[in-house]
């Protein structure tokens, strides 16, 4: 196939069009945070888990001091009853045996509100440890908050890449004859499709040519299209291409 310098040279633009073209496709359907994101999802799960654990134990702990509390207000209601009796008693014997009562009930009360210092020291510890996993999932949710912003600006920009990008290819491609377009799409599925050969390098591979194969295109006219012995895509010959 032959064609001019020109349009080879513009085939080599819609390849570089169409590398920006995927490197944008990829980037919006496929932002860098979009990883850590589903990491912070995760964790958010784990952590929401641990926290309705401490939240029961809390809660456990709060009823048992509620029912401590109950119970000592049991114990001064008996406590003031039998003192009121004892204070209008007249008879020794049952004065005795509310005095007993009323020491039995002291007993009790002491007990009671060492139970009740116990448990309210486990649950300091309790609040503790529910306000530091709230805090654990509070910074988890502005750390995903952060990045899903991120990642929508990424996408935003990615987006407006592939556009531009999709625009002018076509704007591109259109000037390009068209079987020589239909030869750099065929190509292009296993390849750069065309790049520039530098210094005797294919662009599109990197690959050094050996020098038959430099022989082979200085013996090639300026029209002639050529392609590249290692990769297979348009070779596009210009003053830098070392032949």
């Amino acid at each position: 196939m032959n064609a001019s310098p020109a349009d080879q040279r513009r085939l080599v633009e819609v390849a570089q069009l169409d590398a920006r073209i995927r490197q944008a496709d990829n980037a919006r359907k496929n932002p860098p945070q979009a990883g850590r994101v589903q990491e912070l999802l995760g964790r958010r799960q784990e952590l929401s888990q641990q926290l309705a654990a401490r939240l029961g134990a809390r809660d456990d702990l709060r009823t048992e001091l509620s029912r401590i509390e109950s119970d000592v207000a049991v114990v001064d209601a008996r406590a003031a009853r039998d003192a009121g009796r004892l204070a209008a008693s007249t008879n020794s014997k049952e004065a005795q045996g509310l005095e007993s009562e009323l020491a039995a009930l002291a007993r009790r009360k002491s007990d009671l509100e060492d139970a009740e210092l116990a448990v309210m020291e486990r649950l300091e510890i309790a609040d503790a440890a529910v306000a530091e996993q709230e805090a654990l999932i509070a910074a988890t949710n502005a750390e995903g908050a952060e990045l899903s912003a991120e990642g929508k600006r990424a996408v935003a920009e990615a987006t407006a890449v592939f556009d531009a990008a999709t625009r002018d290819r076509a704007a591109v491609a259109g000037s390009v004859p068209a079987d020589l377009l239909a030869l750099y799409d065929r190509l292009a599925v296993r390849s750069a499709g065309a790049a520039f050969l530098r210094r005797r390098t294919c662009e599109g591979c990197h690959m050094v040519l050996a020098g038959t194969d430099l022989q082979v295109l200085r013996q090639a006219g300026e029209d002639e299209v050529v392609t590249c012995p290692e990769c297979g895509c348009i070779l596009v010959r210009d003053d830098e291409s070392g032949l």
